[in-house]
């Protein structure tokens, strides 16, 4: 887009200086999550399942860690990779979770790069892939961040719908064949996924790949959700399919297993052959991560077994409470999840899902993400996050379910 064309799309009472911003950041979509969020911040009595987080402060074994840290005086500059003991940890994770790590053998600390969260490591895994002009292939409906980065590349974000059955939404593998251009550089793979609740198979994981490599296109693996699963003890992998030579970059978090999304702490898994250049980003876009977080990151990993188990079996509750309520009412469908922390459902009658969240923030009391602000096929949905106490889960429940019956 042109300077000229640019200013034509500026509002009323904007400076004519802000047409010279780059365009990609100007275009940069805006989150009808935080919308509705801010539409209901401070509300009495509101029940917020909006974002993707839940109710428990994390907790203190984890917390003393980052304490005694400080304690210590560790607040200077660190390594950007991260602390050996933390990458040590990572790979001692990785190791007892999924085995091995491609080519066999124990997980390396040298495949892991730590960051400011998974947006920082989806950052980074998209300036590695994709240049201006290039295309990246969506799942859709997915996470608004894939977009956003992507877009922020200069960068074309192409949606390829997921398919909802009665039982579980399916990832069309056939479709995403279809989507590929010249221009596409990388498919973008969430499984557990935010916002649907999808937990891909071996044998979707397996097609993807296949495709991947026929077109030599990397996969950016949003694996986040992968321990959240409630019928088994993790979600199926890449790392269950891949070889050493396989083009794959896995963005991970501790800030849902571990009730950590304030510390802002994840890592990037890469081929080691491009830790130099890793480390360069890290460098030149935030300098490395606080080492008393990466201090708590290293507990965590180390000793947070026992509190993962609690937080899963928790979620699993407060996911049957909501699901049998809502579908008692007749008015509701959606694919019972089978990871992750979130019910995507739709609702008969309403298909403006922006709309419907805020009459629910002023009407019900309680607060909702907008499907639509999930891309393409969740206009008509809604979010809702239920990693919180049961006992408030069923009273949310029961406010949605008047509502719904008036």
């Amino acid at each position: 887009m042109t300077v000229k064309a640019n200013a034509n799309a500026l509002k009323s009472g904007e400076p004519d200086w802000l047409a010279e911003i780059q365009p990609a950041m100007r275009e940069a979509p805006p989150s009808g999550i935080v919308e509705v969020f801010n539409y209901g911040r401070g509300r009495q009595g509101l029940i917020p399942l909006w974002v993707g987080e839940g109710d428990r402060p994390t907790p203190p074994f984890i917390a003393e860690a980052a304490k005694a840290s400080l304690d210590r005086g560790e607040t200077f500059y660190t390594y950007q990779r991260g602390v050996p003991e933390l990458r040590q940890a990572i790979a001692r994770y990785m190791t007892r979770v999924y085995g091995a790590e491609p080519g066999g053998g124990d997980f390396s600390p040298e495949r892991f790069f730590v960051t400011i969260g998974g947006m920082h490591a989806l950052e980074i895994a998209t300036r590695l892939t994709l240049a201006a002009g290039d295309e990246a292939l969506i799942p859709s409906p997915a996470w608004p961040n894939f977009a956003g980065a992507v877009t922020l590349t200069g960068a074309r974000p192409v949606f390829t719908p997921l398919e909802r059955g009665a039982t579980r939404w399916r990832l069309d593998v056939e479709r995403l064949a279809a989507a590929i251009t010249p221009a596409t550089r990388a498919i973008f793979i969430n499984s557990p996924a935010n916002p649907t609740g999808f937990v891909a198979t071996h044998e979707e994981l397996a097609a993807a790949l296949a495709l991947a490599r026929r077109h030599n296109l990397w996969i950016i693996a949003d694996e986040i959700y992968g321990r959240l699963t409630f019928s088994g003890a993790r979600a199926p992998s890449f790392h269950d399919l891949m070889t050493a030579d396989d083009k794959i970059l896995f963005l991970q978090t501790l800030s849902k297993n571990w009730a950590m999304t304030g510390w802002r702490i994840g890592w990037l898994e890469a081929p080691p052959a491009l830790g130099a250049v890793i480390e360069n980003l890290v460098q030149f876009t935030t300098s490395g991560v606080p080492v008393f977080a990466q201090r708590a990151a290293t507990v965590a990993l180390d000793e947070g077994e026992t509190y993962l188990a609690g937080q899963l079996a928790r979620m699993h509750e407060a996911r049957d409470i909501l699901a049998h309520g809502l579908a008692a009412t007749g008015r509701v469908q959606f694919a019972r999840p089978d990871a992750a922390f979130y019910l995507f459902c739709a609702v008969a009658g309403e298909a403006d899902s922006r709309a419907l969240a805020l009459r629910l923030v002023d009407e019900a009391g309680v607060g909702a993400a907008p499907g639509s602000a999930f891309g393409p096929g969740g206009e008509t949905y809604l979010r809702l996050c239920f990693a919180r106490a049961p006992e408030e889960i069923a009273e949310a429940t029961r406010r949605l379910a008047n509502w719904l019956m008036r």
